[in-house]
């Protein structure tokens, strides 16, 4: 049998009960940490704490040869530590369908995940959000549009926009792209907008900023990992939650 198990979001302490008890009960536990991390955390801490050798693997451990860790659940108990909720990640799905090919059990142990983080910090209303998008670095000095594709289609529709970033990428690198495709594309969608920045999300001291896109790019948030939301029209209580919980400016409850 084939069990991912959520992480969880910032340390070893985020796993869920039931997660760590497929752990202890498994033969074989692997992890990995590509997708998402725990920076509040390191792997021998996650070994002491829960009594367990782990095995760290690479993306292509599991994108390309995942042989070893199938194998392995053909007849034995197997888990899969990932950092957040495991099926957030596509790959994890991939991994899935192909134990099911072979005829392996799996299962799925839930944790907290950054998307309903992000937005619980934010004081956002959940059912407001519509296509999420990543941003990543330039690839051959060609900055990615899909991230302001989606806010411009979540615009239209009065929708607010969640963009993940690069595991290694800040909010204020983050801005600055989306500011170069702002001019670029000169279509205006970013032009006052408010944007909320938050990084540490599952830790004690998070950082949650709101304010708009030329202050937020700005704004020193500490190391990553960080995300983004870019909000459309504003519900009374959500401009009430900015200004009190991420410092907004409280011309936007006007």
């Amino acid at each position: 049998m084939l069990t991912f198990v959520g992480a969880g979001l910032y340390d070893e302490k985020d796993i869920t009960l039931k997660g760590l008890e497929a752990i202890k009960k498994a033969d074989a536990v692997y992890a990995e940490f590509y997708t998402s991390c725990l920076l509040g955390t390191t792997l021998e801490d996650m070994e002491k704490a829960y009594k367990k050798d782990i095995l760290l693997l690479e993306r292509k451990d599991i994108e390309i040869n995942p042989g070893p860790i199938l194998d392995g659940a053909k007849d034995f108990d197997v888990v899969l530590i990932t950092g957040g909720d495991p099926m957030v990640a596509t790959t994890h799905i991939d991994l899935r369908l192909r134990a099911y090919d072979l005829g392996i059990k799996t299962a799925i142990i839930h944790a907290p995940s950054i998307f309903s983080a992000a937005i619980g910090l934010s004081g956002l209303q959940n059912y407001r959000f519509g296509k999420s998008a990543t941003v990543t670095p330039p690839y051959k000095n060609q900055v990615p549009e899909s991230p302001y594709d989606a806010i411009g289609i979540n615009t239209k529709n009065d929708l607010h926009t969640l963009l993940y970033l690069d595991l290694k990428m800040t909010i204020n690198q983050a801005s600055k792209l989306l500011l170069q495709l702002e001019e670029k594309r000169g279509e205006g969608i970013l032009k006052n907008r408010l944007v909320i920045g938050i990084a540490r999300a599952g830790s004690e001291k998070p950082i949650i900023m709101a304010d708009y896109i030329e202050a937020i790019k700005k704004c020193d948030f500490g190391p990553p990992l960080h995300i983004m939301i870019v909000p459309a029209k504003l519900h009374f209580i959500e401009s009430e939650a900015l200004v009190k919980f991420a410092g907004a400016p409280e011309e936007i409850m006007k």
